[in-house]
């Protein structure tokens, strides 16, 4: 290894999933800004599906954009080629830092490796999840965190967390927050909210937002529970909208079925992503009463977009939206209580909707790649 030479990181891509979600984000956000600060002491080459080749290509020209084999795109087979087939490429590229994004990395890699744990939650709220999920990720954890030389979290939070419960060496865990693409997620147009509210069949009619996927932790069905709480008896009651991946809780078909006839609820599923500023700037109230989040990126994303938001204190989320949001309790009746509260108070959420946006400036992912080079740097030497 030539001294003085910028670190060579080879960043594996392949766990990116189709829908992208958060993982995407973090990846796509990460690649983004490594783009713009290469310079500062980085060579970077990424793995990559072959279905995203295009896109890391624009985003890194200066990098080298490797095709996995076809196979990694089926999950157990790119586990099986992230244990044999990385750290074979990891030698062929001269890589002097490996790192994986998302919570799995090589037992033995042949160089030093970084990876991203985006979250406590299979430990702290296991019952949101299934047994296989749960123990697949708690296992791959707690592996990461005894191979990895440098362990990169999104929160201070998932950090005391992971230290709290699985004894992680605090002197090898970076916090990295995520960042949001401001260009991508700004304070709409009254144009654009327009157009989302057509594409959704809205009108001019109102509606309580809520953009994420509908896993159990997200509290779906407690939101939608407070939501036919908070309006029911209004005049006009403002439609709830629920946004993103259809997911794989029945809880929410149940908390559907017993929504009053009169009150609207949509679930339009994905939405295009030139539309999300629309969706969520438009919005009466950004919604997002999880039971915990390793960082909380949807509500920063509705900050950026002026939405005022109503959350919880739980896990990351205070570190996130600081004083420029409003909080609930897991609970519907609670919710249902300071989401009613938000919308009889206009000059509140006017309040929120700014302070939400000038906080969201303070989250860059160029920030975010900064922590990791230098994470990537410690991992060297």
């Amino acid at each position: 290894m030539t001294a003085g030479r910028p670190p060579r990181v080879l960043i594996d891509a392949t766990s990116v999933p189709a829908d992208r979600g958060g993982v995407g984000r973090y990846v796509d956000g990460l690649l983004g800004a490594l783009g713009k600060v290469c310079g500062s002491g980085v060579e970077l080459a990424v793995v990559s599906l072959r279905t995203d080749l295009e896109r890391y290509t624009r985003m890194l020209p200066g990098a080298e954009i490797i095709p996995a084999p076809a196979a990694v795109a089926h999950r157990p087979a790119r586990l099986a080629w992230e244990q044999t087939g990385l750290p074979l490429l990891a030698q062929q590229v001269g890589a002097h830092v490996l790192h994986s994004p998302f919570y799995t990395c090589p037992l033995r890699a042949g160089c030093p490796v970084t990876v991203t744990v985006h979250d406590a939650t299979f430990f702290t709220e296991p019952e949101h999840y299934d047994k296989s999920r749960r123990t697949f990720f708690r296992s791959a954890i707690k592996t990461s965190l005894r191979r990895a030389d440098r362990v990169i979290v999104p929160s201070k939070a998932t950090r005391d967390e992971l230290i709290r419960l699985l004894d992680a060496d605090p002197t090898r865990i970076d916090v990295a927050y995520h960042g949001v693409d401001h260009a991508a997620f700004h304070a709409p147009s009254e144009e654009e909210k327009a157009r989302v509210r057509a594409r959704l069949g809205l009108g001019n009619s109102s509606y309580v937002a809520f953009l994420g996927a509908k896993e159990p932790r997200k509290n779906v069905p407690n939101l939608i529970r407070g939501w036919a709480r908070a309006v029911a008896d209004r005049v006009d009651p403002p439609a709830l909208v629920i946004a993103g991946g259809q997911g794989h809780d029945d809880d929410i078909d149940r908390a559907v079925a017993e929504v009053p006839s009169h009150l609207r609820l949509l679930r339009p599923g994905y939405l295009r992503y030139a539309d999300l500023p629309g969706f969520l700037g438009g919005a009466l109230v950004a919604a997002y009463p999880s039971y915990g989040e390793g960082f909380g990126l949807p509500i920063l994303e509705a900050m950026a977009c002026a939405a005022p938001v109503l959350t919880t204190p739980r896990l990351s989320l205070p570190e996130v939206g600081g004083d420029a949001v409003a909080y609930t309790s897991e609970d519907p009746e609670q919710i249902g209580t300071d989401l009613a509260a938000l919308l009889d108070d206009e000059q509140r959420r006017l309040s929120l909707a700014k302070a939400g946006f000038d906080r969201a400036k303070e989250f860059t992912w160029e920030s975010s790649a900064e922590v990791h080079i230098a994470a990537w740097s410690r991992a060297r030497s």
